[in-house]
């Protein structure tokens, strides 16, 4: 004798084919817009990232970055898909913790450490000042002053706002210790005490800081950061 199925078993059958239809539906419509979203972005490609920040001229050791995968749409142009590509090389900026790593913010290959930070078309020129330590950081704008004696002594400026690249003397904030890798000699720039200021110039500028710096005294003006940041 055949069992006769409940209205309540039916309704469960019913019940359960509607919520596995209703199921099948949502998979592929979510199937549906991953294959789209997956069009739109394109496939996945390896980038490296900071692992850990990054401060402006360190050289990048490779244990602090890493690999990552990201939609191709979403990788920035010059990406760096490898961390031997990066690794040994200067930062040319701040990197903030699992920022993509761009050729744009790497010094080339086999550059100095000084070389590496210098935009193309600039110079650094060592100022050598008698300001005390501490009161200038890298970053620094300043003002080159030349006081020229002789039949009428005068004091004109040589060269406005230039970025200070590099402070070196033991003991000030942000300069460069005497142990420093980089191996920067105040000393051999000519500074008898206080600190020795690495700026970065122009062409024409380097020529009126060389003349000035053989034939007269030369005094730092720091330059307001209100000033700095205006246009």
């Amino acid at each position: 004798m055949r069992a006769r199925w409940s209205r309540v078993s039916k309704l469960y059958v019913v019940a359960s084919v509607a919520c596995a239809l209703m199921a099948g539906l949502i998979v592929r419509t979510q199937a549906a817009r991953g294959a789209d979203a997956a069009a739109v972005m394109g496939r996945t490609v390896d980038v490296v990232v900071a692992a850990t920040a990054i401060e402006r001229g360190e050289a990048i050791r490779a244990d602090e970055l890493r690999v990552a995968s990201i939609p191709r749409a979403y990788a920035p142009p010059g990406a760096v898909p490898t961390i031997r590509q990066a690794a040994g090389r200067v930062a040319l900026t701040d990197l903030s913790a699992g920022e993509v790593v761009t050729q744009t913010r790497l010094a080339r290959v086999r550059a100095g450490p000084v070389a590496s930070l210098v935009p193309q078309g600039l110079r650094a020129f060592a100022v050598p000042t008698s300001l005390p330590v501490g009161v200038v950081r890298a970053g620094d704008h300043v003002d080159v002053l030349a006081t020229f004696g002789g039949g009428q002594p005068h004091t004109e400026a040589v060269v406005d706002g230039v970025e200070v690249l590099f402070v070196l003397g033991a003991g000030a904030p942000g300069a460069q210790p005497a142990d420093d890798p980089l191996g920067l000699d105040a000393g051999g720039a000519g500074a008898s005490g206080g600190v020795t200021l690495v700026v970065l110039v122009g062409p024409d500028q380097e020529d009126r800081l060389a003349y000035a710096r053989a034939f007269g005294n030369l005094d730092v003006a720091i330059v307001p950061a209100a000033e700095v940041m205006t246009p």
